[in-house]
């Protein structure tokens, strides 16, 4: 039997839809609505009361998981999306849970994940009737449970890092924090977007897209390692170049690597 590699990082990212069908039901019971009527309802409703129209992950359902493996020298094995190209939210769910487990629970690295991501697939257990019992450690000491926000060893979620644990406000986000080191950053699908597209059955470009997040993500991910000391920027200068070629090898497969190269530039050192 073939050894599993050593995974010591999981950089992920969701995109997800608004559960439509729940809604109706739980939301507006008996008044006939259409899951797509019962959305928009309750978006009109949302944005009327705060603002925004944006659906609390408590309505939604995953139906993209991009993955990256990141190994403990911080090089990056590979990229998946869970459950492609059917993308069940139920087997993504459980691809998500019991490959963190086959892993053997390698630290969950996102951006801005504690507040949406990790919490709609802690829900996503609980709808679908997934145990987790090694992540929902919840009779251990406080410092050692997973889901403690400081545990860092769990999770790191890089928003957290730049804001000192909401200290301050990292306005810009990832889109941001990506065009500071020079790459692409949001380019042509928005997350507001996510829903019409799975509306249109345009599945791939979801998972497309939040494979650009996901990259994203993982170079912000490496930046913070060298503030932290644990790389130094030749090391991080190695490892994005590695990338880099990975994705020139994928890109006649994968579309979506082949846009995010067309808006790739690499960062300026001004020490050299």
């Amino acid at each position: 039997m073939a050894t599993r590699e050593k995974i010591k990082y999981l950089v992920f990212d969701i995109e997800s839809i608004a559960d439509g069908e729940l809604i109706s039901t739980s939301r507006y019971p008996g008044e006939g609505l259409t899951p797509s009527e019962a959305i928009r309802k309750f978006q009109q409703e949302l944005l009327a009361r705060s603002g925004s129209d944006f659906i609390p992950h408590t309505y939604h359902l995953p139906v993209a998981v991009v993955i990256a493996k990141i190994r403990e020298d911080l090089s990056l094995a590979e990229i998946v999306s869970l459950d492609q190209p059917l993308h069940r939210p139920h087997v993504i769910a459980k691809h998500f849970w019991t490959g963190w487990e086959a892993y053997q629970r390698p630290t969950f690295v996102t951006f801005n994940g504690r507040g949406f991501d990790l919490p709609l697939m802690e829900l996503c257990a609980y709808r679908f009737g997934i145990s987790v019992p090694a992540w929902f450690n919840m009779f251990e000491r406080t410092y050692q449970q997973n889901r403690n926000r400081y545990n860092l060893a769990a999770h790191m979620d890089l928003h957290e890092v730049l804001t000192n644990f909401g200290g301050t406000w990292f306005r810009g986000g990832l889109n941001l924090a990506a065009m500071m080191l020079n790459k692409p950053g949001k380019m042509d699908v928005q997350g507001d977007m996510v829903q019409r597209l799975y509306e249109a059955g345009k599945l791939t470009e979801i998972s497309d897209y939040c494979r650009c997040d996901v990259l994203d993500t993982y170079f912000v991910f490496l930046r913070l390692a060298l503030l932290m000391g644990h790389i130094d920027l030749e090391h991080e200068a190695t490892l994005t170049g590695q990338v880099k070629s990975m994705l020139e090898e994928q890109a006649e497969e994968i579309a979506a690597y082949k846009q995010y190269l067309s808006h790739w530039k690499d960062w300026t050192n001004p020490w050299e």
